[in-house]
């Protein structure tokens, strides 16, 4: 059953596997690949009182397969029986802070998740395959933009969870053949996140709701942010390039918005678009776990894929208040 995928016909409809499907990145990307007019299949753990995929208006429209991707069986054959043209693989811990508190289950759930969907690709001859790292992967560092030619150092579980992921995902090409691609993007934000802990959506949600935002930095840390929109046409652009062999292959890949913003920027710009003229109130430095500046260099993106960030800041700002002004039933 294994490469079957390749097999079809020019006409046929491609098959994508996206994994962490009712999360905030996953589930805009299932809806942009079924937009495009292919079958999804989403492997996660069971529904959320909300999934990304109803925020998206397209829970009915995907295959939904419930299952822990250390299930190394179930990974298997899910995949070996999917005979899918592509698999996006977002699933994670994704916050710093619970990773922090419990270390060794984000390294079960980010690395020993990736090596065992790694292991059922390879197997299955999967044609394209593209991982989500992260720039917290890089850690701390003196030298910025991130480019992909620097070493991973990281700092912190979460860090370490993602740089471990991205390199055991990246040696599968000369080790195996495996077509995969590693994607280190910036913050990404948006209508749907659900991770109120996140600076965005619970300043969103605090001006919405005519509260002071409640701010865990100083507002001095900066930060690179790429609007949600960007990020989905950063994979698909990835996907274009990893396929097939092609040049994205083995390869890492940065996508941010070109510049970083300090926490404090951000805040009083949503204040400002909210028009509540709330006060933020601020902490004390930097968060135990939290990067103090980082922003990535997108060049080798640009240049492969001619991909770029279309939605600066600001507009991306709007957009997500708007999102949430919408969604009540979104907000905490």
């Amino acid at each position: 059953m294994a490469g079957l995928g390749r097999l079809r016909g020019a006409g046929a409809v491609k098959r994508a596997l996206v994994t962490g499907g009712h999360g905030f990145v996953a589930s805009h990307l299932a809806r942009a690949l079924l937009e495009r007019g292919d079958a999804v299949t989403v492997l996660d753990l069971a529904p959320p009182p909300l999934s990304g995929l109803t925020l998206q208006g397209v829970a009915p429209e995907v295959e939904l397969v419930e299952a822990d991707l250390r299930d190394a069986q179930l990974l298997g054959a899910t995949v070996d029986a999917g005979e899918f043209d592509v698999v996006f693989h977002l699933a994670a811990q994704t916050l710093v802070g619970p990773a922090m508190a419990d270390p060794a289950a984000t390294f079960e759930a980010n690395v020993r998740g990736t090596w065992t969907l790694l292991e059922a690709c390879r197997h299955a001859d999967v044609p394209a395959l593209v991982v989500a790292s992260s720039d917290k992967a890089y850690g701390p560092s003196e030298e910025l933009p991130y480019r992909e030619g620097m070493a991973l150092a990281p700092a912190s579980p979460y860090e370490a969870s993602k740089a471990a992921a991205d390199a055991i995902a990246l040696s599968y090409r000369p080790a195996y053949g495996l077509p995969v691609a590693v994607t280190r993007f910036a913050n990404v934000y948006g209508g749907g996140d659900l991770n109120f802990s996140r600076l965005i959506p619970e300043t969103v949600a605090a001006v919405l709701d005519g509260r002071r935002p409640a701010i865990r930095s100083d507002g001095s840390p900066e930060r690179d942010f790429l609007y949600v929109d960007d990020a989905v046409s950063a994979y698909l652009a990835i996907e274009h390039a990893v396929g097939a062999g092609g040049p994205g292959a083995g390869e890492a890949f940065n996508a941010g918005g070109e510049r970083p913003h300090a926490v404090a920027e951000v805040v009083e710009a949503i204040a400002e678009l909210g028009g509540g003229g709330l006060e933020p109130e601020y902490g004390a430095g930097n968060p135990a776990g939290e990067i103090d500046r980082q922003f990535v260099d997108s060049t080798k993106l640009r240049e492969l894929t001619g991909w770029e960030p279309a939605v600066e800041l600001r507009e991306g700002l709007g957009r997500t208040l708007e999102w949430y002004r919408r969604h009540a039933e979104a907000r905490p």
